[in-house]
């Protein structure tokens, strides 16, 4: 795994992070970049598999831990959590130290960090997100429309709700492809919520593609949760890789 673990400054604190180049790949680079926004269960194991995954393809991809806030915690096990029978309150204490527009805004020192890497191609860089961090991935490529050239949300959770800082107020800001991949049983994304969302996209004029993950649940594609589908993550794969191609480039 072609793993660096580094340090982000933000206004709020250290950031701890973790960058993934291609293992074996075409020596040095420059790759085209893209921030891996992780899910509500935090930072684990699974995130790095994903990431170098994704960076394997021919990306520099930075994995931020937006819990930094918190401070320092031991990865978290996922069938505990679950076990737990309240998944918000276990999570509680990290869902209550970031939200999109504090994720958003540290994500300015995030594009900064990878202005600076030699092994970055370009400027334009993608975003992906997996259930809190889908809502992100859409808040930021609304909040640096000259930088997001396509933006990923998988499993988003609250894409289109009557809270201020619901991503479907600020698509019209948007400048790269958008892609939602939904599933067909999540509460946290409901029809309705997917059709306002929609609605949102296309009033905006905004060059996306949303689709439906028939028999796959809320957290599909994290291989360490009860809720993962082989199938459909492999689904996601495709369709992120074909997002990317088609919008970065070295």
């Amino acid at each position: 795994m072609a793993r660096e673990d580094i340090s982000i400054s933000t206004d709020e604190g250290e950031c701890r992070t973790s960058v993934f180049t291609p293992d074996g790949g075409d020596g040095a680079g420059p790759w085209p970049a893209a921030i891996f926004f992780m899910d509500g269960l935090g930072i684990r194991p699974v995130l790095f598999t994903m990431a170098q995954r994704l960076a394997d393809a021919g990306y520099v991809v930075l994995l931020p831990d937006l819990y930094y806030r918190v401070g320092p915690y031991e990865p978290l096990d996922v069938n505990e959590v679950f076990a737990s029978g309240d998944v918000r309150a276990a999570l509680a204490p990290f869902l209550g130290s970031t939200d999109n527009r504090r994720a958003a805004h540290d994500a300015g020192a995030f594009l900064a960090y990878l202005d600076s890497r030699d092994d970055v191609a370009g400027t334009k860089v993608g975003t992906t997100g997996y259930c809190m961090g889908g809502g992100i991935s859409l808040t930021v490529a609304a909040t640096y429309p000259d930088r997001i050239a396509a933006a990923a949300s998988f499993h988003g959770g609250s894409l289109a709700t009557d809270s201020e800082l619901s991503p479907h107020l600020l698509v019209d800001k948007i400048q790269g492809r958008v892609y939602v991949g939904a599933a067909d049983n999540d509460a946290t994304y409901p029809p309705d919520m997917a059709a306002r969302l929609i609605e949102a996209l296309m009033r905006a004029s905004i060059d996306h593609r949303h689709d439906l993950y028939v028999g796959a649940v809320h957290g599909w594609t994290m291989s360490d949760s009860p809720a993962y589908n082989a199938d459909a993550a492999e689904r996601h794969w495709a369709a992120l890789l074909e997002l990317y191609a088609t919008t970065l480039s070295a």
